[in-house]
């Protein structure tokens, strides 16, 4: 089996990964002019945010707790006009029972592929946590019909994963669960929903600013640096803590993703809670690019108040950021109710 990307075959199947793929598609929000400016957040409750442009068209899923739902704008400042459409809701009993989380829509081979944590109907447990995979072949995400793909075999209990390509290959990335206690862990991929070898152990809670109260390390994201270097934002503590922050791994270009040697950890989080504009308890955070390709954003949750803990009160936040001369990531503080920001570029207004 082949897979072609940037022109060069890969081992990992007939199978692409678009994490912003550039056809033009259907928009839930009516189109027109460049939009106006716009404060944070964009939705006033949806924790573990995920992003996913495809032409002019957003895609955003939250975390519901008990169905799986996408909301489609081709304004991603005013996402909370877009209608929430339930794709699907779990099953009564089995491994994929409860507790709903951190879900992922990705575009893999010309299919839609979701990726979420589940619990069993019978123990709801970080224990028995587990990723699950469903997969929708029509060209619109929240129309068509999805087929479980069963949980993907993780050798370890499991939530928050996502997934990306790299030289070629696909790679599986998700935070492991030891009782109170998570790590970040990575395997190569045969095809959307498999494995083809045991995980190895990439990052460990170790700075005191991961550890507030649990030591977690959770909730992966990749990003390909402009020079080529490989990066993981991830969160860290309990998302409990008005501490909990995004931290950043980062790797060399040609590093190999699966030597845990080839990851280096920045000592301080990389954002952070904002006291002096009422922005805490920042994490779980994915990216996404302008309709015109030329900025990058970031999208995260966050409590617009302190000791609000992990609610359905986290709101969406979304950020612009840039890259230094460095090939390094340069993320902005969180901004606050009354910080007006920009749209992403040439996207249209929606109403």
């Amino acid at each position: 089996m082949t897979i072609r990307q940037n022109g060069a075959p890969s081992p990992f199947g007939r199978i692409k990964l678009l994490l912003a793929a550039g056809l033009l598609a259907a928009t839930g929000v009516a189109a027109g002019a460049a939009s106006a400016g716009f404060t944070n957040p964009v939705l006033p409750s949806g924790p573990d945010p995920w992003v996913i442009r495809q032409g002019r068209t957003y895609y955003l899923m939250v975390t519901k707790g008990d169905r799986l739902t996408i909301r489609k704008t081709n304004d991603i400042t005013r996402v909370s006009l877009a209608p929430e459409v339930t794709v699907w809701t779990p099953p009564k009993i089995g491994r994929n029972a409860r507790s709903i989380w951190a879900p992922e829509l990705h575009r893999i081979g010309g299919k839609w592929f979701i990726y979420y944590t589940a619990a069993s109907s019978i123990n709801d447990d970080n224990l028995h946590r587990g990723i699950f995979v469903l997969e929708n072949d029509g060209p619109d995400p929240t129309r068509g019909r999805w087929i479980d793909r069963g949980r993907v075999n993780t050798h370890f209990p499991a939530i928050d994963a996502t997934v990306f390509v790299y030289r070629n290959k696909g790679y599986f990335v998700y935070s492991l669960q030891l009782g109170s206690e998570s790590h970040l862990a990575i395997a190569p991929m045969s095809d959307p929903w498999t494995l083809s070898m045991r995980e190895v152990v990439i990052a460990k809670p170790t700075y005191d600013w991961e550890k507030a109260i649990y030591p977690i390390n959770e909730a992966p994201e990749f990003l390909l640096g402009p020079k080529g270097d490989l990066f993981l934002t991830y969160s860290a503590s309990a998302c409990t803590s008005d501490d909990y922050a995004i931290g950043l791994l980062s790797a060399k270009p040609g590093a190999n993703p699966l030597d845990p040697r080839s990851w280096t950890k920045a000592p301080k989080p990389v954002v952070t809670r904002a006291d002096n504009v009422a922005v805490f308890g920042t994490g779980h955070n994915g990216f996404f690019t302008s309709p015109d390709g030329r900025q990058h954003w970031m999208v995260f949750h966050a409590n617009p108040g302190p000791s609000m803990g992990c609610t359905s009160n986290r709101a969406v936040w979304i950020e612009p950021f840039t890259f230094g001369p460095d090939g390094r990531p340069k993320f902005m503080q969180p901004s606050g109710k009354n910080d007006q920001l920009a749209p992403p570029s040439g996207q249209a207004s929606g109403g």
